[in-house]
């Protein structure tokens, strides 16, 4: 090989490392270029539900559009409860990671809903042979009978919607009640999209809304909780001497001699 050929080959490598790394940077500038809008779009859904507009432009994405209309149903509910819980920041911290695993846990199910169907169908054997089985016992108990002992076993309700998820008590109850609130309106929004893309979409944007608005909603409460006092200091406030002219201190005087009563 003559030292021609040599730079030749070397150059050609250059070349192609160049245009390696050019396609690298391009790709880097539209990862960024795709995150940054991500971020705008989240900011302006933000601002769209608390000043609405009359006359909204629709998103490319038929999820994000009906995201939207969901938070705008969502949110002020979220918003009231979530600012109820002011003894303590351990409860709002527990009121928001339950919420957001209730969301998680309640449609996680429904992106899997074909493979449950086929499930169900391989087991329909084992159903009926369970089912003939049942049949032959007679259950004699009254309805009240019946309705006691099935209150009796049920579990709670409120420590099966905490399961796995650890926080303040309060927080946690608060958050049931509120998601009971809520919990249609998220599943119905979701069933109106079949195409994956928009349940991606949908999926992902709620959880990070979600987030973004508890994060608001903590920024809103922390100028808004009163400083905890009580009788003694109120009381020491009051009492507390005022300053008159020559800086010293009135004592109430008058510039009379008054009898002056200390109690022990």
């Amino acid at each position: 090989m003559n030292k021609d050929e040599k730079i030749l080959r070397e150059n050609i490598r250059q070349l192609i490392r160049h245009v390696k790394q050019k396609k690298l940077n391009e790709q880097q500038e539209v990862r960024n270029s795709l995150k940054k809008l991500m971020i705008l779009e989240l900011k302006s859904m933000l601002l769209e539900v608390d000043t609405p507009d009359v006359d909204p432009a629709p998103n490319k994405s038929t999820g994000i559009n009906v995201l939207e209309e969901l938070l705008k149903k969502i949110v002020p509910v979220l918003q009231v409860d979530y600012k109820s819980l002011t003894t303590s920041e351990e409860q709002r911290q527990s009121f928001r990671a339950h919420i957001v695993n209730a969301v998680v846990n309640t449609l996680t199910p429904a992106k899997v809903n074909n493979q449950a169907a086929e499930e169900d169908v391989e087991s329909l054997d084992e159903i009926i042979d369970i089912n003939i089985e049942d049949d032959k016992f007679i259950d004699i108990r009254t309805d009240a009978e019946k309705k006691a002992e099935e209150d009796a076993n049920a579990p709670d309700e409120r420590e099966e919607f905490g399961s796995g998820v650890e926080g303040d008590e309060t927080g946690r109850n608060m958050a049931f009640e509120s998601f009971k609130k809520i919990e249609a309106n998220i599943i119905d929004s979701y069933e109106l999209l079949s195409n994956p893309e928009d349940q991606e979409l949908f999926y992902d944007y709620l959880i990070a809304n979600l987030k973004l608005y508890f994060d608001k909603f903590e920024g809103e409460l922390a100028g808004q909780v009163d400083e905890p006092t009580n009788q003694a200091y109120d009381t020491a406030k009051q009492e507390e001497p005022t300053e008159v002219e020559g800086g010293g201190e009135d004592l109430g005087l008058g510039g009379e001699e008054e009898d002056l009563e200390f109690e022990l």
